[in-house]
């Protein structure tokens, strides 16, 4: 997909200003909920969620340590979920004792963070818990219990801020919807 990411801009849904203040209050209130819990690892979901956890983490003044996995359901170009998880990376740490906070770009028919939950229940951690950037909640289709919030959006398809367009345009500092008209033209 050539170019640059205006040509498939529609609109700004949050802009940077926006983002940075709502993710510093998550912080505070992450801090101040879990004060005093031991062993608090937060668990970005790969790769949308690596910008939201590295902007998230300098907010908490709580210890933390940080894990990783990578897990899919969409194919190469898919605009929707294909329903299929598949861990692509998993933790590089046993979460079992652990007090877990996923961290997560966006949350909508929630079959993928449901697979992840239940997966890690698995395992034994003492807690799990979920922080999403974005709920796009009328697309849910399984019940999630997220504790942490920064933005319900509506259902439309977004990108930036590390949510990607065809793997591209990670790095806006914005949240953007994408013209899908323009999308089209650019299919080959």
């Amino acid at each position: 997909m050539p170019g640059a990411y205006e040509k498939y801009l529609a609109e700004v849904l949050i802009d940077e200003e926006t983002l940075q203040k709502r993710i510093a209050e998550l912080g505070a209130q992450i801090s101040q909920d879990l004060a005093g819990i031991d062993d608090l690892w937060l668990v970005c979901v790969l790769k949308g969620g690596v910008m939201f956890l590295s902007d998230l983490t300098r907010h908490l003044t709580i210890p933390h340590a940080i894990d990783f996995m990578a897990v899919t359901s969409y194919g190469a170009g898919a605009r929707e979920s294909s329903g299929q998880v598949r861990i692509v990376m998993d933790l590089s740490t046993n979460p079992a004792g652990k007090n877990l906070l996923i961290v997560e770009d966006i949350i909508d028919s929630g079959h993928t963070l449901d697979y992840i939950v239940k997966m890690l229940r698995t395992r034994s951690p003492k807690s799990i818990r979920i922080c999403a950037l974005l709920n796009k909640f009328e697309r849910r289709e399984v019940d999630i219990k997220i504790d942490y919030v920064g933005f319900d959006i509506a259902n439309k398809f977004v990108y930036g801020y590390g949510l990607d367009l065809d793997e591209r345009f990670r790095n806006m500092p914005f949240i953007g919807v994408a013209d899908l008209n323009a999308l089209e033209e650019q299919a080959p």
